[in-house]
């Protein structure tokens, strides 16, 4: 999977209740390495999931430790879903940018199981989970780029959209604290 000298990323991507925070958690284990899981920051920080775009704010924030922790010489499991191509390219380049590797971890699940286990979870957890009915389940399956073999395979990575000169000047304006 990768070179043991080298320091590794691993990013979990998929919908919730897809298991990423399950697998991030293994992730780490087998890894040594440093779980970062903004889900786990939002209640305790703001006491709801989105708090007016400071998800936005914290995920630039867990992004940054991230790559001072690869540079360290520290795996890190960045546990953030990463729904668009365009994350995940951004993300894989500022890593190789910094001399690390990074390994998609693509955890993938149909709607019915979705569904089940976000019942599961808000009726066992509830104030550790956030509030989604499966109208949400559905229009997020519609915004979720799944990804392809190249990314998966962590073949080249694509430029980014017209009108961004790189990958740090579009990071910086998706995750507004990154730097």
């Amino acid at each position: 999977m990768n070179d043991p000298g080298v320091t590794m990323l691993f990013l979990t991507v998929g919908l919730p209740g897809a298991g990423k925070t399950i697998r991030a958690r293994q992730l780490a284990k087998e890894h040594n390495a440093l779980r970062l899981t903004p889900d786990e920051w939002m209640i305790p920080l703001f006491g709801e999931p989105e708090a007016d775009g400071k998800r936005d704010v914290l995920e630039g924030r867990l992004f940054s430790l991230a790559l001072e922790t690869l540079r360290l010489g520290t795996n890190v499991v960045l546990d953030f879903g990463c729904w668009s191509r365009d994350e995940r390219s951004a993300i894989r380049w500022l890593v190789e940018s910094v001399g690390a590797s990074c390994h998609l971890v693509y955890v993938p699940v149909d709607h019915e199981t979705q569904c089940a286990r976000i019942a599961h979870r808000q009726s066992t957890t509830p104030d550790q989970t956030f509030p989604m009915n499966e109208a949400d389940l559905l229009h997020w399956r519609t915004l979720f780029q799944e990804p392809n073999a190249a990314e998966l395979g962590g073949h080249e990575i694509g430029s980014p959209p017209p009108g961004w000169p790189g990958w740090p000047e579009w990071a910086a304006d998706r995750w507004p604290s990154f730097t």
